[in-house]
């Protein structure tokens, strides 16, 4: 099947963690330093500027935003409109850049991180670990030892989080202690070796959506591995999340190149959007 994809917006630098939050699509624009609202109709707003590039979305039960500050691997806590605090510092638990954040209906907030300078010369691989953020801002390790923690969604039930480990080219599944953290790892899935798993999220029959930047698609992924379906892209998939009224569009986020110099002088990411069999479910 070939699921007609439109461009609902272009002329983004660099977009990353979808969210389908209160009837409209939250993203960031990492490389413009900003979080953005879009309408299924193609209105933007920008909801709030930055210092520095920022990447993971999400919401407290209170209704407050929290928005990861990447390079100085801190969490911000939205106060009013355009205002934020810090609300978490993960410096002694992020080893380099913060990156994608999940938050559950409870308020504990799960950060991952690169783990490793992945520019530096030469690199120096090492694993890194899933920050776990309560309602309160406490900070401490949910899970360690993973490469490169990417994507992630928890279950409908809220006892199973499955992340995507972008260095193995595996999903992770873990599940959700009482006290938040995650244990009892073990595999999801393995990905063909084209694929790279980086945004990700999950429909009503228990299947993620995967973005993959290296093989320009998204993929359908059930457990044990079997892919179901694929969607090319013409730019680099590098998140997915599924919104809507009825949470069956499925909105791909794409970019044409990683350098950040480059993104913030051309604005030629985009975000795409389709219509799917199976509703999104869980979180995000």
């Amino acid at each position: 099947m070939t699921r007609p994809l439109v461009t609902l917006i272009d002329g983004i630098a660099f977009g990353e963690a979808p969210r389908w939050h209160d009837g409209a699509l939250y993203l960031s624009d990492i490389h413009a330093d900003r979080v953005l609202r879009v309408k299924e109709t193609g209105e933007m707003d920008i909801v709030a500027t930055f210092d520095g590039p920022v990447s993971g979305l999400g919401w407290l039960p209170d209704g407050a935003m929290l928005v990861v500050s990447m390079h100085d691997r801190k969490v911000l806590r939205q106060t009013a409109p355009g205002m934020f605090v810090e609300h978490a510092d993960l410096g002694a638990i992020a080893t380099w850049h913060a990156n994608d954040m999940l938050v559950s209906a409870q308020g504990m907030a799960y950060v991952g991180n690169f783990g490793f300078d992945l520019a530096a010369t030469p690199v120096a691989p090492c694993t890194a670990s899933i920050a776990r953020i309560a309602p309160d801002g406490t900070v401490a390790v949910a899970a360690e030892g993973l490469w490169f923690p990417n994507g992630m969604v928890i279950t409908p039930d809220g006892t199973t989080l499955i992340v995507a480990q972008s260095g193995t080219r595996v999903l992770t599944a873990f599940t959700i202690a009482p006290n938040g953290d995650l244990v009892e790892p073990r595999h999801w899935a393995d990905l063909p070796g084209e694929v790279l798993p980086d945004g990700i999220c999950l429909d009503a029959q228990g299947h993620v959506w995967v973005a993959s930047p290296t093989s320009h698609e998204v993929l359908r992924v059930g457990e044990g591995g079997i892919i179901t379906e694929r969607i090319a892209t013409d730019q680099e998939a590098i998140a997915c999340t599924l919104g809507g009224a009825d949470r069956r569009t499925l909105f791909i986020l794409t970019a044409e190149r990683h350098d950040p110099d480059w993104c913030r002088a051309h604005h030629t990411a985009r975000i795409l959007m389709t219509r799917v069999d199976v509703a999104g479910a869980g979180i995000p």
